[in-house]
């Protein structure tokens, strides 16, 4: 485990029960999309426009259920920096965070 794992794993993923069950329901649904995809791609027939439109919504798939969980870490961890008084180490993981954005 990497330091900065390790530095993580003591906070852990503070999604509420809700919130854990959407995104989780999201992830199995993009599974199948990409499963199908697979099956596009063994096909003799298979068209590419549609091939990358599959592609497409699953990439806007995952996009979104990135955003459930910034949303949650947000809420339950960029909020609540001050009264901890991690905010520089808050300002820093967003700053990492947008460069994979």
């Amino acid at each position: 485990m990497t330091s900065s794992a390790k530095s993580h794993a003591q906070h852990g993923l503070k999604l509420n029960v809700a919130v854990r069950a959407d995104a989780k329901r999201r992830l199995q649904s993009i599974r199948g999309h990409v499963e199908g995809i697979l099956r596009m791609l063994e096909e003799d027939g298979a068209y590419c426009v549609d091939v990358l439109k599959q592609i497409k919504a699953v990439e806007g798939a995952l996009g979104r259920v990135g955003d459930i969980v910034l949303r949650s870490h947000l809420t339950e961890h960029v909020v609540t920096a001050a009264a901890r008084g991690d905010e520089a180490r808050r300002v820093d993981e967003l700053m990492e965070l947008l460069k994979y954005r």
